[in-house]
């Protein structure tokens, strides 16, 4: 069985390495907007026009989820901890 620290420390990393991801994911989207939108209007078979929206849905979902499933577990857990 896992301990409430371990799970602590587990939540803690995971928020690091998705925050690190969702950094990463949106400096690109900024920095290679034409090359990224490029690439997925082909891959995908989807309008350039339509791929903005498509990534702004994505960051915000994936950092919601962030919050749902690791940053407020984490922050719970850390309060029981005190």
């Amino acid at each position: 069985m896992i301990s409430l620290i371990e799970l602590t420390e587990f939540l803690g990393w995971a928020v690091v390495l998705n925050i690190a991801l969702l950094s990463i994911s949106s400096i690109m989207l900024v920095l290679m907007k034409n090359w990224i939108t490029s690439i997925h209007s082909k891959m995908f078979n989807i309008p350039e026009s339509e791929l903005p929206a498509i990534y702004f849905k994505y960051l915000g979902d994936y950092k919601l989820l962030i919050w749902v499933f690791s940053l407020i577990p984490y922050l719970a857990l850390k309060c029981m901890g005190q």
